[in-house]
């Protein structure tokens, strides 16, 4: 094997190792609606808007699980958070209709419009509505980095798959989360220093 050969190789192996040990480490962590535990709440996990302000296939089957949880008694409420930045569209109003249509009443429902990505959704769910507990709604590929961020934050949290279908453009998620993970870590990293700190000045 020539020397280019191992240094892509090498590099393959660096770039997909930190997600491989996410979803090592949090596979555990991640069930069905079927077997979810009970918890107050369900975080749901923005994923686009089309143009007309429509939740793609991915977000509408994130909601789908959602309601599915609350229909079987899982929880008793949902946090629906995203941008707000689609298309002038909210991901967040939009995610809260979807769930109306499907017959969540609308005190059931809070809203996150805020939740510009993964880190500042499990952020403003901790900080802004409270919540120290919940089941993760969101696919499988996105999951991992969605529990380690909760992790780190101190949100005790299972998550639970809504792959309802296969997605059109796979590919593209599995390529975004790969990356994202790095970004994933370096804030994971930065809250378990930041309290580590604070722990130690303390003790002071």
């Amino acid at each position: 094997m020539s020397k280019a050969i191992l240094i892509v190789v090498a590099l393959a192996l660096a770039i997909m190792l930190p997600r491989w040990i996410l979803q090592w480490r949090y596979a555990r962590s991640i069930t069905t609606v079927e077997a979810a535990p009970p918890k107050a709440t369900a975080i749901v996990f923005g994923a686009g808007l089309r143009r007309d302000g429509r939740p793609t296939a991915v977000l509408a089957d994130r909601v789908s699980t959602a309601v599915e949880l609350y229909e079987q008694g899982k929880v008793s409420g949902l946090l629906m958070s995203g941008s707000a930045s689609f298309y002038a569209f909210s991901e967040a109003d939009a995610m809260r209709d979807y769930a109306r249509s499907l017959g969540i009443p609308a005190d059931a429902i809070r809203i996150d419009t805020a939740g510009d990505r993964t880190y500042l959704t499990c952020l403003n769910a901790r900080d802004e509505f409270k919540i120290t507990s919940a089941l993760l709604v969101t696919q499988e590929f996105h999951l991992p980095r969605a529990l380690v961020l909760c992790d780190a934050l101190g949100i005790d949290a299972i998550g639970v798959s809504a792959d309802l279908r296969e997605y059109r453009a796979e590919g593209f998620w599995s390529f975004r989360e790969t990356a994202a993970t790095f970004r994933a870590l370096w804030d994971a990293g930065k809250i378990f220093l930041t309290a580590f700190a604070t722990r130690g000045m303390t003790g002071l």
